[in-house]
């Protein structure tokens, strides 16, 4: 087997840092000084590599997949546009119930109230017909950061927004990865539906993870909230992607979990499954 290998040179490092690309899942660019070959991309794609560019405020603005993922890949896209309704309304009845029964756990873990939210989970309807998971949102936002009861969600708004934000891009690139990698497209989604989203799919399936990411930023803001985000804080962001999860009794980094709930809704396109499967947070 022929090995490639990415060469990374910090600033602040003398030597040069050299890192097998089939080791490499999300690559960010930080810096608009940052030079990289077209030889370069061309592998990382081809290793199935999402590789994320930022814009002059060094946030996440772009993203760059390959075209091709998966040997199978007409035939598993097929069953994703065929799909029914009803299996589609089920599939997202199952993703906000993993998503409220892990806020719930982040709330646990913060010492805030969580049980209204773990009834909560239990009265999802197929498809969540009764918007179960904006309620869940109302009630967590105003409690996950026990420091800031003001604290409103919003892309643009006050910190740790940002801090979410960024996390919440590395999540994204990595979910979008895995269903290029299980031979889906990412703009052909469950639930989300927009015409100028390319990535409907990946942010229906990012949603469990979530408070994976919420739980990271608590951390971070337990004694100072910064109003930059500067290179240590980032580090912690990007180690995302290799914290432990538990996903039906098993251990692993969370992009090998990504990659089995994008296997696990691929079956269930075919009819080979009628369940997604989501990490729980609460084990």
């Amino acid at each position: 087997m022929v090995v490639s290998y990415a060469y990374l040179k910090d600033k602040d490092d003398v030597a040069d840092k050299r890192v097998p690309i089939e080791d490499i899942g999300v690559l960010v660019l930080e810096h608009l000084q940052v030079t990289i070959t077209h030889y370069l991309l061309n592998k990382l794609v081809s290793n199935n590599t999402a590789v994320v560019t930022c814009d002059e405020f060094h946030h996440p603005s772009g993203l760059l997949l390959p075209i091709e993922g998966h040997t199978l890949q007409s035939q598993k896209q097929k069953a994703q546009v065929e799909a029914s309704q009803p299996l589609k309304k089920q599939l997202w009845q199952q993703t906000i119930v993993a998503k409220i029964r892990n806020q719930a756990a982040v709330l646990e873990r913060q010492s805030a109230p969580y049980e209204y939210l773990e009834r909560l989970s239990k009265e999802v309807k197929s498809g969540d017909s009764e918007n179960a998971e904006g309620q869940a949102a109302a009630y967590y936002w105003k409690r996950v950061f026990p420091g800031l009861p003001d604290f409103k969600r919003d892309r643009y708004g006050f910190p740790p927004n940002h801090l979410l934000n960024y996390g919440y891009a590395i999540l994204r690139a990595t979910v979008a990865r895995s269903i290029v990698a299980s031979g889906l497209l990412p703009s052909l989604g469950l639930h989300h539906r927009n015409q100028y989203n390319a990535f409907c799919l990946a942010d229906d399936i990012m949603e469990p993870y979530r408070p994976y990411v919420d739980l990271t930023v608590c951390s971070l803001i337990r004694n100072v909230i910064p109003a930059e985000i500067d290179r240590s804080t980032k580090q912690i962001l990007l180690r995302i992607p290799a914290m432990d999860v538990i996903m039906d009794g098993q251990r692993s980094p969370l992009m090998n979990a990504v990659n089995r709930t994008t296997a696990s809704l691929s079956k269930c396109y075919e009819g080979v499954s009628r369940k997604i499967l989501y990490p729980d947070l609460s084990q």
